[in-house]
């Protein structure tokens, strides 16, 4: 896990002159969060394969990653649509630390020629796959399969006919939960939800629902399964979008009632033992877009944030929340941010209260529905990131990316000096402070001809950059160069272009 330096112990202090510390430092906002717990990773992406179509679902199992979706080829990173293409149709397999391509190379095909669901067996041996698709490799097959984990070979013994599209999958040691559109398996009606043996039979277990299944996550120690999507009613029951069920026989064991409106529908659900986290999707006015914490023991709601912008994916881990969104107004949750007209994809928050935490990697909205990343996975210490973005913190990557817990390599921006005002023997500079992908607090270094006459450290976040200041004395009627640099702590960024400033000798000029 990434040590986070701690804000309380940067000081404000001053080389050859006084730095006048603002007041607002000492109150900042990082300094009330302290306690809030620090995200795994750095912002800064590592060097990933890229897909040439929109990537559905991860999943991950003995250090390799498995990728579905809806491609025909992968390609390194750096290289452009249509280089150096590598054929893998719908599925992919890589190295979770290395990121390298792996042989397993199933390609799924016909029908929609779609992989929309992945899930390891708790054992990690065996591979559950389900989407869209008629033929597994040359194998005739029906929307869901298995593979060997071990040779990446079909099992013969879990082929079950699905009549339609598998969205979900969640796995424990005795069940295997299939949830998508269809409404028979094996000739046998089960609408939208199912439970099969590992070895491919039937079970018992009936939770009709009348719309599509999108989100499965079990809490095996206490014979549950949470189901979400875009049902109403399940076994002819009002439900909602998000049902708790009997692990054995489908059975509603309980039903969330005001927890997402009308309009809005779970997209995913995971769990870490103690809570559990509900990812919605919204349309229409009056939507909920973001995430719910509720506590597995009783399911009692912990918090609901207010973040608009739909919810595709969320993921516990290491006593932080990430999600997969395209958040743009976050204005009345903890540590959020206002409506600025643009979007923010990737978040970290806090599983306690919701906090969003200083973690902003992002991507662009790319193609199809244009909602940037729909999957996480973490793998080895690595998150895995999977979407329909073509860009990464700016910089061209399309379908996948990947974050590791280091080396932080990303520098902030250097800022733009100005003269604010000059006077006889005192010129005033100021800047817009500069902000980082994860590091809240900066320091900002001020060099008056190559010698540093000013430190001053400031908090600040994409949509809150205060205007800074520095006043310097010096005599009157002499001629100084100025240059600026910040830091994290890790990375520093280029100094400035030098502001060469003429000290007046009379009376004094303010900059227009």
């Amino acid at each position: 896990m990434r040590l986070r330096r701690s804000p309380r112990r940067a000081a404000c202090w001053a080389v050859a002159a006084p730095v006048l510390c603002s007041a607002a430092l000492l109150g900042s906002p990082v300094a009330a969060a302290a306690a809030e717990p620090s995200p795994a990773f750095t912002a800064d992406a590592l060097s990933t394969w890229q897909t040439d179509g929109i990537v559905w679902s991860l999943a991950s199992a003995n250090g390799v990653v498995y990728v579905g979706g809806t491609f025909d080829s992968v390609r390194p990173a750096g290289a452009a649509p249509g280089e150096q293409q590598v054929p893998r149709h719908n599925f992919a397999a890589f190295d979770a630390v290395t990121g390298a391509l792996l042989p397993c190379a199933v390609p799924f095909m016909g029908g929609a020629g779609t992989v929309r669901a992945l899930k390891p067996s708790p054992d990690g041996r065996v591979l559950y796959v389900g989407g869209s698709f008629s033929r597994a490799g040359s194998t005739g097959v029906a929307n869901a399969v298995a593979l060997d984990t071990a040779d990446c070979a079909l099992r013969k013994d879990f082929r079950p006919a699905v009549s339609a599209t598998v969205r979900a999958i969640e796995v424990t040691d005795r069940t295997v939960y299939l949830g998508g559109d269809f409404g028979r398996i094996d000739g046998q009606v089960r609408r939208h939800l199912a439970a099969l043996a590992p070895a491919g039979s039937l079970l018992a277990f009936r939770a009709d629902t009348d719309a599509p299944v999108r989100a499965l996550s079990a809490v095996p120690s206490r014979g549950k399964l949470y189901a979400g999507g875009d049902f109403d009613t399940v076994g002819g029951r009002p439900a909602h979008a998000l049902v708790a069920l009997d692990a054995t026989s489908g059975a509603a064991v309980r039903t969330y009632p005001g927890w997402l409106p009308p309009r809005s529908v779970v997209k995913s659900l995971a769990q870490d033992g103690t809570r559990f986290y509900v990812a919605a999707e919204g349309s229409g006015d009056r939507v909920f877009d973001g995430r719910i914490a509720g506590t597995v023991a009783d399911d009692r709601m912990v918090w609901k944030d207010t973040c608009l912008g739909a919810t595709q994916a969320v993921l516990p881990y290491r006593g932080v929340l990430y999600s997969a969104s395209h958040a743009h107004d976050c204005s009345a949750t903890p540590g959020g941010f206002p409506e600025r007209g643009d979007r923010q994809h990737l978040l970290a928050q806090s599983p306690r209260d919701s906090r969003i935490l200083h973690w902003f990697p992002d991507t662009d909205e790319g193609i199809g529905e244009k909602v940037g990343p729909r999957a996480l996975a973490v793998e080895r210490g690595v998150l895995w990131v999977g979407g329909e973005f073509t860009r990464v913190n700016g910089v061209p990557q399309q379908g996948l990316t990947r974050f590791a817990a280091g080396p932080d390599t990303g520098a902030p921006q250097t800022p733009v000096l100005s003269v604010s005002s000059a006077r006889a023997g005192q010129v005033t500079l100021r800047w817009r402070a500069s902000w980082d992908r994860d590091d809240a607090s900066l320091t900002y270094l001020l060099y008056r001809d190559g010698r540093l006459v000013s430190r001053q450290v400031r908090s600040s976040t994409f949509w809150n950059r205060p205007w800074m200041s520095w006043t310097d004395t010096v005599a009157a009627g002499t001629r100084h160069e100025y240059r600026i640099e910040v830091t994290d702590g890790t990375n520093t960024s280029p100094r400035s272009p030098a502001l060469r400033v003429a000290v007046p000798s009379g009376p004094a000029r303010t900059a227009g």
